[in-house]
């Protein structure tokens, strides 16, 4: 009965969605990050690398599409719920972790958004998302994650919408980055 009331008044997204979505958690995926940029190669790490990139995505669809990067975070979400039952995670754990993930998930979308265009305060919460886990810092290392996080934005705000929506948006090459 939900499921026909939902279809009635939202509506299925656009293939592009998953399109869209794989590509971002491959762009996130990209051992560079791991090796060279040094975030930490756990689920953590990976699930920030995620969120960053998702954010990326839906600052750039905020004003123009934002039903397209809401169904971006939808298909997040059920990417989180498989992965997790994926581990054997039992139904009753995956609702409280997808809560938790959900709490994490929205504080670093305001950290990032009131840290885009300041130097600093992107650094700093780069360095608590993404680093929060690693003892000492490597500021060089922070350096270049910003440049990255700062070049697929620009990136982004130069696309066509119509790119980033028919999932045909190619994110910076991270071997470039500085």
């Amino acid at each position: 009965m939900l499921g026909a009331l939902r279809k009635m008044f939202i509506p299925d997204p656009p293939a592009a969605v998953e399109e869209t979505y794989i590509a971002l958690v491959a762009a996130a995926r990209n051992p560079f990050f791991f090796t060279a940029l040094k975030v930490p190669d756990t689920i953590d790490g990976r699930f920030d690398l995620i969120v960053l990139h998702l954010f990326l995505l839906q600052l750039r669809l905020l004003a123009a599409e934002p039903q397209f990067g809401q169904f971006l975070s939808e298909a997040f979400f059920r990417d989180m719920d498989r992965s997790l039952r994926e581990l054997g995670v039992a139904d009753t754990g995956v609702s409280k972790r997808i809560k938790k993930m959900g709490k994490a998930y929205h504080g670093r979308l305001q950290a990032y958004s009131a840290a885009i265009g300041d130097e600093e305060a992107l650094r700093a919460a780069l360095a608590r998302n993404l680093y929060g886990t690693v003892e000492a810092g490597d500021v060089e290392v922070l350096d270049r994650m910003a440049h990255y996080v700062e070049a697929a934005n620009a990136g982004l705000a130069a696309t066509e919408l119509s790119v980033i929506t028919s999932g045909q948006y190619h994110w910076p090459d991270v071997a470039v980055i500085r």
